[in-house]
């Protein structure tokens, strides 16, 4: 395409620009994005802490619950994360609301003209998180939150320099571009440091090599339990960490929040290292009111219970597994997932949990059929029976809850696009339910 042409009018218009752009869908690198990003003058001179989220899981989350804290101080907070769930616009936002279209032009519109003055074309993901950067700088927010889209160290944020950098957990994911183990997988993650300013590790296993870099850059670390993490488990539960002195800190009697646990004690630890004051009882606001679409979603629908949860990996599943509580019924699961994942290991951790499986194509690029699927899963385990294959989440979603029974529940998992699916169909007639 002419990166000439004129420029588009809408949202749209804009996106469907973007995506015709670039040849690629995944451009490792940092040479072309920074090169534009300093013809915008986005590089330096932030005003604002920086937060740079890694992790194979669970960044989502504890960009949330630091998000719902700070704003419940009364800061601004810009956060950019990918991908979206039903609308482009919830990549970027500014306390938790989404950036308009008119604003996404601009800033598209800005980066266009870069990329034209430069003469370099850049990836979807490379202008999302240049158009995340470019409204912040714009927004003028109290802190900047940046979620790593793939990796860490040859992602596109990685280009901003974090203040304060958070890997949330190192598993098997994306494998083809981040390596087959976790000490490689660790090296990516770990990219996202920068010397002397602390880093805080969301699980207790930490690969070696992300201790070695740690250690060879100096990094101050915040290890989840032996730095911090949750004293005791009851109808309430005590946090106790570390602040940017070193000295322990204590929450006691905290709320049970909705999303997972052991992402709000990373997110606490992360809030004590900011040089911005948070009150006792904003943290706890900030536990009770942090909410992410798609993670643990719980939607009551003619008496069945649907858990809508993008867990694509088998480090995801297993955790969901794990968190489901017992049911008197059957579980059903909707499962739909793409090529490039481990989705023989995803079933596997999700098969203790399941009664009945109902396989989905995904119409990506990228998507699984559902009778891979079927054949991954009957070739492995036979324990629960199969229901059939559908074109689609939502086909699949409705025959689950056309054959299963009040009381039952139903599992939508495997994918940003399996949970997107069955979302914007259930949106204008469902409730959340706590």
């Amino acid at each position: 395409m002419d990166m000439s042409a004129a420029q588009p009018a809408t949202l749209a218009q804009w996106l469907s620009r973007i995506e015709a752009l670039h040849p690629a869908e995944i451009e490792l690198g940092l040479d072309r994005v920074r090169t534009v990003a300093d013809q915008l003058q986005l590089i330096g001179g932030w005003q604002c802490p920086i937060v740079t989220l890694s992790g194979t899981n669970g960044k989502g989350s504890t960009q949330a619950y630091l998000s719902a804290m700070l704003a419940a101080q009364g800061y601004r907070v810009a956060a950019y994360s990918s991908p979206h769930l039903l609308r482009y616009n919830e990549r970027i936002r500014l306390n938790d609301q989404p950036a308009s279209d008119s604003l996404l032009c601009q800033a598209f519109s800005a980066i266009d003209q870069a990329c034209q003055q430069t003469t370099i074309s850049l990836t979807y993901f490379e202008y999302a998180t240049l158009a995340g950067l470019w409204l912040s700088r714009y927004w003028q927010p109290d802190v900047m939150l940046l979620e790593v889209g793939l990796g860490g160290r040859l992602d596109a944020v990685n280009i901003i320099d974090a203040d304060i950098a958070v890997i949330t957990t190192v598993a098997l994911d994306h494998q083809d571009w981040l390596g087959n183990d976790r000490e490689t997988v660790g090296v990516e993650k770990a990219g996202i440091l920068r010397s002397g300013r602390p880093v805080v590790y969301g699980e207790p296993d930490m690969p070696a090599s992300v201790a070695a870099q740690i250690q060879a850059l100096g990094c101050p670390l915040y290890h989840w339990g032996t730095d911090f993490g949750p004293q005791s488990i009851d109808n309430d539960w005590c946090w106790q960490g570390l602040g940017a002195d070193r000295q322990p800190v204590t929450y006691p009697a905290l709320p049970q929040p909705l999303l997972p646990f052991e992402n709000a004690s990373t997110a606490i630890q992360t809030i004590e290292l900011l040089p911005l004051a948070v009150s006792d009882s904003s943290i706890r606001r900030g536990l009770e009111q942090a909410r992410l679409a798609g993670r643990y979603q719980c939607v009551e629908l003619e008496q069945r219970q649907l858990i809508l949860d993008v867990a694509h990996n088998p480090h995801a599943a297993a955790h969901l597994v794990n968190r489901l509580p017992a049911v008197a019924g059957k579980t059903w699961c909707v499962l739909g997932m793409l090529q490039d994942k481990d989705c023989q290991a995803t079933m596997a951790c999700l098969v203790p949990a399941v009664d009945r499986w109902l396989f989905s194509d995904l119409d990506v690029a990228r998507g699984c059929s559902a009778e891979q699927l079927k054949s991954l899963y009957l070739a492995n385990s036979n324990d629960a029976p199969v229901v059939g294959s559908f074109e689609a989440p939502w086909q699949a979603c409705q025959a689950a809850q056309q054959q299963s029974q009040p009381g039952d529940r139903i599992l939508i998992v495997g994918s940003f696009f399996t949970v997107a699916d069955v979302l914007a169909r259930l949106e204008a007639e469902t409730e959340e339910v706590s």
